[in-house]
């Protein structure tokens, strides 16, 4: 093996613990993407000590030799690593690879965190790319008293929903910025979190608009439970569901609801959530049109009466005639 002056030293760790797989004096390789990784895990099996180690920015990357094995750690941006491990055996490549594993994880996940997967697309007409992370989500009932009444009806149906009770696949939250759709798109992955895997999509204006980003993130990953459902949640879509969206956006509204009730989306288990700043007379009718939606509610500020309540005051005298919204009323309570 030759290198340059220019080859990143990630490579040269890499091809010194790839040299013997090469060579095939330790033929068995595993490794392991790790997306969630403890700032102190040394991803190294217990009592071994690194032989070779480098830091770029915050992030070690190591080598390490065993007496049948070669072992080589490397930490990435936002948490993530990969372990790759050269063994004479399977098994023990196999052995080595999860006692190294075992020293990222985080501890035992509490009973409010939830995994999710967060989408983007990688290059131009790219396949789309999932990083997945463990969320400390609420649960509905820790929030519940955040909602107006006019609301918390149909998002208490919605939440209790299971597989049997799916009739439309669109779910549609709307509403003013600040009354809490975000929150309560949360407490309802939460809510799911045992029938549903999800997924938010970072980029919801580019996935509708790339059939080749569509695709990948509809067929999605191999999961190890392919019983669940998937939920794709797309925040902000107020151009993709306007009334002018099938002139603005072209193919994207029909995507989406070629997803939703089309063939693009038969035989696949997947419901998907929209949030929307509109108003709900201002949304292309195709997107409400009845039997296309599990769930189509308003998320509003909370009446005067309500919000005085919630803010604990006696007549409301900082609230306006026309309420407040979750954001405005824990700037009141700050402010105290």
């Amino acid at each position: 093996m030759f290198f340059g002056g220019n080859v990143p030293m990630e490579g040269v760790l890499n091809a010194l613990a790839m040299e013997p797989f090469i060579t095939g004096a330790k033929p068995h390789a595993r490794a392991a993407e790790i997306t969630e990784v403890s700032p102190d895990a040394t991803l190294l099996p217990p009592g071994v000590t690194a032989d070779l180690t480098y830091e770029l920015d915050g992030r070690h990357s190591h080598l390490a030799y065993g007496p049948e094995w070669t072992l080589v750690a490397m930490r990435r941006r936002a948490g993530a690593a990969t372990v790759c491990v050269c063994a004479t055996s399977g098994d023990l490549a196999e052995e080595v690879l999860a006692a190294a594993v075992g020293t990222a994880r985080t501890g035992v996940p509490g009973e409010s965190a939830v995994p999710v997967g967060f989408w983007h697309v990688q290059g131009c007409g790219g396949a789309g790319v999932r990083a997945p992370r463990t969320m400390d989500l609420p649960p509905w009932q820790a929030i519940r008293g955040n909602y107006p009444r006019s609301a918390v009806t149909a998002l208490d149906t919605l939440m209790a929903a299971r597989p049997e009770d799916i009739t439309g696949r669109l779910i549609l939250l709307h509403g003013p910025a600040g009354t809490g759709k975000t929150t309560a798109v949360r407490a309802l992955a939460h809510e799911w979190r045992d029938w549903c895997q999800v997924d938010n999509v970072l980029d919801p204006e580019v996935l509708f608009a790339d059939p080749g980003y569509l695709t990948s993130v509809v067929l999605g990953e191999e999961r190890a439970d392919k019983r669940k459902w998937r939920l794709l949640i797309l925040e902000d879509c107020d151009e993709l569901v306007g009334a002018d969206a099938k002139r603005d956006s072209g193919q994207a509204l029909s995507r989406l609801l070629n997803l939703t009730d089309g063939l693009l989306g038969q035989g696949l288990d997947i419901l998907v959530c929209l949030t929307t700043n509109e108003n709900v007379a201002r949304l292309h009718p195709a997107v409400v049109r009845p039997g296309r939606c599990l769930a189509e509610i308003e998320v509003c500020p909370l009446p005067r009466d309500e919000a005085a309540t919630w803010l604990g005051t006696e007549n409301g005298a900082d609230i306006g005639a026309e309420g407040a919204t979750l954001a405005e009323l824990y700037r009141l309570r700050a402010a105290v």
